[in-house]
């Protein structure tokens, strides 16, 4: 166990303080928890890159980490209609299929290289600022009206740019 996994590992055991606390109408804790979080996935694979502590286990945890945390956020915000239920759906859609022809791949034994694109990347960033600006007009009780709408459409131009790569991918993978 290393410095970049624990940092994980805090990651996916935040998610349901994360979410208890949105549930309990306490936004600025959850800001400030969910941009801690925010921040260790970032610090995580920085760390493991810097100091050669890239692990197996790091790079299973790691996106299993940021869809926990987004996934529950992004529900959570759609059932407290904090954001558009469609876009919630959209998200968790998304990471759904990629899910599911993950495991396809596996069962026909031609595992696909998992590996992050760079829309994905962006996509990911995008999510993570949308949430994070939600819960701070909520937290500090901002007016950030004009933010969260351009918000929820790039966030869902990104997600559904991003399925799109990743179908390509799959498509070229199974070809």
């Amino acid at each position: 166990m290393n410095l970049p996994n624990l940092l994980t590992i805090g990651r996916i055991f935040a998610v349901p303080l994360v979410v208890w606390l949105i549930a309990s109408g306490e936004h600025l804790a959850a800001f400030w928890l969910f941009s801690l979080a925010a921040v260790t996935d970032g610090l995580d694979g920085a760390l493991a890159r810097a100091f050669d502590q890239r692990t197996e286990l790091g790079a299973y945890l790691d996106p299993i980490a940021d869809k926990a945390l987004l996934v529950s956020i992004y529900v959570t915000l759609a059932i407290y209609e904090e954001i558009p239920r469609a876009l919630a759906i959209a998200v968790v859609s998304r990471d759904l299929v990629i899910i599911g022809a993950v495991i396809l791949t596996w069962l026909i034994d031609r595992p696909v290289p998992i590996e992050p694109l760079k829309i994905s990347k962006l996509n990911t960033l995008a999510q993570i600022l949308f949430a994070g600006a939600v819960l701070a007009s909520s937290g500090f009780a901002l007016d950030l009206h004009t933010v969260e709408e351009i918000g929820a459409y790039l966030v869902g131009a990104l997600t559904l740019a991003s399925a799109g790569a990743y179908l390509a991918a799959f498509i070229r993978h199974m070809a």
